[in-house]
């Protein structure tokens, strides 16, 4: 179903598009130059070694479409990065709105 949804529309509204492409490029310089998750807290990471700013883009992305465009850029992210990236991902993005690891 995800890869139909990625190809025929995307989950969220056409006037959002410009933001949701600056997150997911962030999202990527992130996974590229830092990665989601950490060994220790500190820095750009959370006290739950999760990348703060990973965690307030996942937020936003959840207050503009919901879980469906949670789990789209997730794909992006395994897609352009790696699966290990992605597992990172969902780990920073647990417990953000109905988001579970």
């Amino acid at each position: 179903m995800g890869f139909f949804l990625d190809l025929f529309s995307k989950p969220y509204p056409p006037e959002l598009e410009r933001e949701v492409e600056k997150f997911k490029s962030e999202l990527f310089q992130i996974g590229i130059e830092q990665d989601y998750l950490s060994e220790r807290p500190g820095g750009a990471f959370n006290h739950q070694c999760r990348h703060v700013r990973t965690r307030e883009i996942g937020r936003r992305l959840n207050e503009i479409g919901d879980l469906e465009l949670m789990k789209w850029m997730h794909r992006k992210v395994q897609k352009k990065l790696s699966k290990n990236k992605a597992e990172h991902l969902e780990y920073a993005w647990d417990g953000v709105g109905p988001w579970q690891a």
